[in-house]
């Protein structure tokens, strides 16, 4: 075997080795620390020092942000970066051809006068050479990217890392969408969970992930929805913070947490119609508590509790606990 061929069969048993212990955390981290630990794998083939992971949509005015991770930077770097993105032609560049990678070197890039106050800026965040990944659907111009940061004036990026973070891309995106994807399992994995979908968005309503349960219950719902982002009642429910939207054919459950919107979505059933404390009462009266002890526990009179019970019953369509506690079991 000569060098050369010696050196290629390494670098590809290190690449293998890298994609199979990448899609290896998306399965085992929680969503809170797989970026941070996908990076640190990263490193081992290609080295740097902070980086920022994000997505956006493409906008002639530049890049709207819509979510971003940082990893080992400050949150001030955010800030700060605000002051100075109009003299950034490295993200303009990004913005104009979205699907490349490409690598930067602060000094050459930034060398104009009116670009000292990026320079001064890339000196404190220590960003003094970096590379931009990043990938685009067309049609929405939404896209992910991923910025590594090198501090050392001397720390040059080389064709061959370029080509490398290029060639990774696609994976360390997939990588991330399992993640979440496993997440979101976890959330629905409930009795009755084939009935319902799910999706995954981030706070602009972007859709991350979407399943076709999910999909075909909005377009049910809302005929003139346009796919790619939340419907706009959805939306104003979640930025009301509100656990749960009530539609007129289905009910979807959201849940904040990561920086993402986590739903659920289910047709209505008979339990929808209860009103909050008519399913307080009726899932205590599952659990076992006669309508004396449940008036006790919240304060009322076993008459008023009575009277909720039977409304409940009415409602639902029973006449007894066990049909009733059926019924709450479709609202779960």
């Amino acid at each position: 075997m000569s060098p050369c061929t010696g050196r290629t069969g390494n670098l590809m048993a290190d690449y293998s080795h890298l994609l199979l212990r990448l899609y290896r955390l998306s399965h085992e981290q929680p969503v809170d620390r797989f970026q941070d630990e996908a990076l640190e794998l990263l490193k081992h083939v290609l080295p740097f020092d902070s980086a920022m992971w994000g997505s956006a949509t493409m906008t002639a005015g530049g890049i709207d942000v819509h979510t971003i991770h940082l990893h080992r930077q400050p949150a001030e770097m955010l800030m700060a970066y605000e002051e100075i993105k109009h003299l950034d032609t490295a993200a303009q560049v990004v913005v104009l051809r979205p699907s490349e990678t490409r690598a930067f070197d602060a000094r050459a890039w930034f060398n104009g006068r009116h670009q000292r106050a990026l320079l001064d800026y890339g000196r404190r965040f220590e960003q003094s050479h970096f590379f931009i990944g990043s990938m685009q659907n067309p049609a929405t111009r939404f896209g992910r990217w991923l910025s590594l940061f090198r501090a050392s004036p001397d720390a040059h990026g080389t064709e061959g890392e370029r080509q490398l973070l290029a060639t990774l891309m696609p994976h360390i995106q997939q990588a991330l969408e399992l993640n979440r994807l496993t997440h979101l399992n976890q959330l629905v994995h409930a009795p009755g969970a084939a009935r319902l979908g799910s999706a995954l968005a981030d706070p602009r309503g972007m859709l991350h992930h979407m399943d076709a349960v999910f999909e075909r219950a909005l377009r049910t719902e809302w005929p003139c929805w346009a796919g790619s982002r939340l419907p706009e009642p959805v939306m104003a429910a979640a930025q009301r913070g509100e656990p749960r939207l009530l539609a007129r054919s289905l009910v979807i459950t959201l849940h904040a947490q990561h920086g993402l919107l986590w739903l659920r979505a289910r047709p209505r059933c008979a339990a929808d119609a209860l009103s909050p404390r008519e399913d307080t009462v009726a899932r205590l009266l599952a659990l076992g508590l006669t309508h004396k002890q449940i008036a006790a526990r919240l304060q009322r009179s076993p008459a008023t509790v009575r009277n909720q019970i039977q409304s409940v019953y009415d409602k639902l369509g029973v006449s007894n606990v066990a049909a009733m506690a059926d019924a709450l079991r479709q609202a779960d």
